[in-house]
């Protein structure tokens, strides 16, 4: 691997940078990648289990008990969009910080996306290569009613440094019990990297449709948002959900016609392999604007 590639993602974003808690995080954090994970985990309560309930995996309360927590907490993915916001926050909450026995009440509402970046940067501050990748999570549906879908999903990879390899984890789906490989090691094919997706479904060979979105969507479009997100990811640049280069928002994506599209097939085409087109894609993102600037929010 190239030694400017590591170098470029031992670097924090603005989304990553852990603040002032950096030092002390690097002489207290476990040295292994799983206990890191664990920490992280134990942390966060997903939105979606606050919906649901201790039911379905969280009878067992693995995640907390979601009714010990305070009944004005909504979901605080538009609160705490940076690790070193999410970092102030557990300090508050527990003056201990990143603890496994956190109580229920005190663990932040956030989804994978947060996950993710956290997990991204506690990395990177004990001088571990990582990046938070976007793509597609089949293997949460094997059964239920999006059986044989596939939902988006945030991912972060590290770079083992004896292995020679990027290893792609899934902290935020970890707790399961009932997903048949290693979510610390997943292997080829199992997570659907949305450059892949897209060529995919460009290509004929998958429907846009298999392919959903945590809001209720499905379709090219949802592929679209994943691309972006994945390819700001690997500039370094970890954006929130609601920002998007403005020919793929919502109300103008379906405008493109096929000389965009093609657009973005060429870039999907490096991100397949984005360490051996790591150049060209830094390329691309100082150079087409349409690609970088976002839309979105107060984002005008």
């Amino acid at each position: 691997m190239d030694r400017k590639i590591l170098t470029f993602y031992l670097q924090f974003s603005q989304y990553t940078y852990p603040g002032l808690y950096r030092d002390s995080l690097k002489l207290t954090l476990p040295d292994r990648v799983k206990d890191i994970g664990f920490l992280v985990r134990k942390s966060f309560i997903h939105g979606r289990t606050l919906e649901n309930g201790n039911i379905g995996s969280n009878t067992d309360l693995r995640y907390g008990d979601v009714t010990k927590i305070p009944w004005y907490r909504q979901k605080e993915d538009d609160v705490f969009v940076t690790a070193a916001a999410m970092l102030v926050e557990l300090y508050r909450r527990d003056r201990r910080g990143l603890v496994a026995d956190r109580l229920s009440e005190n663990k932040l509402v956030l989804t994978c996306r947060f996950t993710s970046i956290l997990m991204a940067s506690l990395l990177k501050t004990k001088g571990i290569p990582a990046r938070v990748r976007s793509g597609f999570a089949p293997y949460f549906n094997p059964n239920g009613p999006h059986k044989g879908k596939s939902d988006d999903h945030w991912i972060t990879q590290y770079w083992h440094k004896t292995e020679l390899r990027w290893v792609s984890i899934d902290v935020d789906g970890s707790l399961e019990d009932d997903i048949p490989f290693d979510l610390y090691d997943i292997p080829g094919g199992e997570f659907e990297f949305s450059a892949e997706s897209w060529l995919n479904v460009r290509k004929g060979k998958i429907d846009a449709d298999h392919f959903l979105n945590g809001g209720g969507y499905s379709g090219l479009t949802v592929v679209a948002w994943e691309l972006f997100y994945d390819f700001h990811c690997l500039m370094n640049s970890e954006i929130p959900y609601y920002h998007h280069p403005e020919m793929v928002l919502l109300k103008n994506f379906d405008k493109n016609g096929e000389e965009q599209l093609t657009e973005i097939d060429r870039l999907a085409e490096l991100m397949i392999k984005p360490d051996d087109n790591f150049d060209q894609l830094l390329h691309v993102w100082n150079m087409r604007r349409e690609f970088r600037l976002l839309k979105g929010g107060l984002l005008s």
